[in-house]
């Protein structure tokens, strides 16, 4: 039997295959919740101790393109999604700490997801990915930017506020001395800038850390000149 030929006038269609979004499209931060009541992150670092928990306090919690509510912390030169900590050796997230009752979790809590979904609703995100500033935090926890200045010798100044933009990127906020008018420094500030547009910005520290170093801590400054000049 001859096949059937069904000809130009055939109504049949190709349909492309839906698109998928890489990575990290996916994980690209929307909008941001501030975190002021000091819960912390849990994670484990095997090359520290491979028996100990060790906590350090959430900057803010997020909301990713898929969906998902994550907690944000600086990390060394930027800031990680607890779903980016997951090599035992260098930091694996295990969770959440509420140091105030002493209490391990795992969700997310409640209020963070509801004030997530309301920003959302109020302020949908664009579909540009330039580096225009869409939400700006202060910082809470005391956050320290670690820079190398002209003279080779580092300094730490305070991280004022966080902005996110509308790439998914988040900026740390750094105070110009010599553009400041008014006291205190508040987020918005125009003597504000990044401390990425510095050309020696190397590290974040909490402030614990950064306190230490100020404080002429043998051990925390031969850590900083180690990172700082590797």
């Amino acid at each position: 039997m001859t096949p059937r030929n069904p000809g130009p006038s055939s109504t049949a269609k190709i349909l492309p295959f839906p698109a998928q979004r890489s990575k990290t499209e996916q994980r690209k931060i929307l909008r941001l919740s501030p975190e002021y009541d000091g819960q912390c992150l849990l994670y484990k670092h095997q090359a520290l101790s491979s028996e100990k928990l060790y906590a350090i306090r959430i900057l803010c919690w997020a909301r990713l393109a898929d969906g998902r509510t994550v907690a944000l912390v600086p990390w060394l030169g930027g800031v990680s999604r607890c779903i980016d900590l997951d090599n035992p050796q260098t930091g694996q997230a295990s969770g959440y700490y509420d140091p105030k009752t002493e209490r391990c979790y795992s969700a997310v809590p409640n209020h963070h997801i509801t004030a997530l979904d309301t920003v959302l609703e109020n302020a949908p995100p664009s579909r540009t990915t330039n580096s225009q500033a869409v939400q700006e935090i202060p910082d809470m926890i005391g956050s320290h930017a670690a820079i190398l200045n002209d003279e080779q010798e580092y300094v730490l100044e305070s991280v004022v506020s966080w902005q996110l933009c509308d790439n998914g990127e988040m900026k740390a906020m750094l105070a110009d001395p010599k553009k400041i008018t008014q006291l205190p420094v508040l987020a918005g500030d125009p003597c504000l800038y990044a401390a990425q547009d510095n050309s020696g910005f190397r590290y974040y520290f909490q402030y614990h850390i950064a306190n230490q170093i100020k404080n002429g801590g043998a051990m925390s400054t031969r850590a900083l000149n180690k990172l700082l000049h590797p």
